[in-house]
């Protein structure tokens, strides 16, 4: 029986893996859940799944969780410190699904602990990708991929010679806003971001899927995954987001990963790799799809794209600081202390100012990063009250 934990368990990629373990639930010893306030939810998954324990990140949800899980048996605790000591649990695989640099320790832990670590927390790779891999590297750890982009790189690459790789283009559906006219994106509201076309995904992620500021962060996991230049690797808006990833080869070929938009089928890949197994997900009906339509992914309507490679291109712990301005300037655009596309602006004044402090050439430590990332959110909440 395969030991697993899942970090990020109430979460969307959270639910899906939920789902496809309790369907084979025969199978897995599930060591850890964590989750963060919907404490109600977690507990009905810790039950479901006969968990040995549940986690919470906040504290003063303790109590509720504890209510809530009383005389099941389930060990229960809360906290940041709880949820890195759950990942240090030993397990044969792990999904990381935390959102944002919260997840990057309990990553670390995992793959400290020689477990097979599913990520699909991008924070980890953009922020001390170099870390985590050394990390992995050095605990006898495998990291599998599970944003679909990733995960259909990942495929198309099997039985592959990287040094016959051309480029890599990852898919972008475009977001609330891939249709409105560009002079009209600054009086978007969050409300109108938070609704994405295909996807359904938290509010957080789909407003990063409206800016192209998640797709940005996954050029950066895609140069550090892969170990790829940023001069190989591509944007392209696909609508339909039914091809994931593209891999292009020095033959001319290209390999396209083609599915529906349901993120089980990253997560089962990665769940059972390197067998395939049979998945709850639609058939495509290529047929009656009819066409699939692709459009240049421009750097005047998603300047994020623009900044991610800059960041891939100055290297040392840019990443971290892009990400940290980025959840803050996120922070602030919800708050509607910014507009839409003062995002973008938030984001280049931090990392225009650290890069002319020389701020971000320091050596990639834990401690580092911790520290980039403190200094960037602060620079941003600076930058946004401008």
């Amino acid at each position: 029986m395969r030991r697993i934990s899942i970090f990020g368990s109430t979460g969307s990629i959270g639910e899906s893996t939920f789902d496809l373990i309790q369907r084979d639930g025969d199978a897995y010893d599930v060591i850890a859940l964590t989750g963060g306030r919907n404490v109600a939810r977690l507990a009905e998954q810790a039950k479901a799944l006969n968990a040995q324990l549940a986690v919470t990140a906040f504290d003063d949800c303790l109590d509720e969780l504890k209510d809530a899980l009383s005389g099941s048996g389930v060990e229960v605790a809360s906290g940041t410190a709880a949820v890195a000591e759950a990942a240090s649990r030993p397990v044969d695989w792990a999904m990381s699904a935390i959102v944002g640099a919260a997840g990057l320790v309990p990553g670390l832990r995992i793959a400290e602990q020689g477990a097979m670590l599913a990520l699909a927390n991008k924070e980890s790779l953009v922020c001390a990708g170099r870390l985590l891999k050394q990390t992995a590297g050095g605990n006898a750890s495998r990291i599998l991929p599970v944003d679909s982009e990733h995960s259909a790189v990942f495929q198309a690459l099997v039985g592959e010679d990287m040094d016959a790789v051309e480029r890599v283009i990852i898919t972008a559906s475009g977001g609330a806003f891939r249709d409105w006219p560009i002079d009209k994106l600054r009086e978007a509201t969050p409300e109108q971001a938070a609704t994405h076309p295909n996807w359904n995904m938290g509010q957080r992620i789909t407003i990063d899927s409206a800016s192209m500021f998640n797709k940005a962060m996954e050029l950066i996991e895609t140069h550090e995954f892969f170990d790829l230049p940023a001069v190989k690797i591509e944007a392209l808006v696909h609508p339909e987001s039914l091809i994931h990833a593209l891999v292009g080869f020095n033959d001319g070929a290209l390999m396209a990963h083609v599915g529906p938009p349901d993120m089980r089928h990253a997560i089962g890949y990665a769940l059972h790799w390197p067998r395939r197994r049979d998945l709850p997900v639609e058939r495509l009906d290529l047929a009656r799809i009819g066409a699939l339509t692709f459009r240049p992914a421009c750097d005047d309507r998603y300047p994020a794209l623009r900044l991610a490679r800059e960041v891939m291109e100055t290297g040392g712990l840019s990443g971290a600081a892009f990400n940290a301005a980025k959840e803050r300037a996120l922070d602030h655009f919800i708050a509607r202390r910014i507009g839409f596309t003062d995002m973008a602006v938030v984001v280049e004044r931090v990392l225009t100012r650290l890069w002319s402090q020389d701020a971000l050439s320091q050596d990639m430590t834990l401690d580092n990063v911790l520290a980039v990332d403190a200094l960037a959110r602060n620079e941003a909440d600076a930058a946004a009250a401008r």
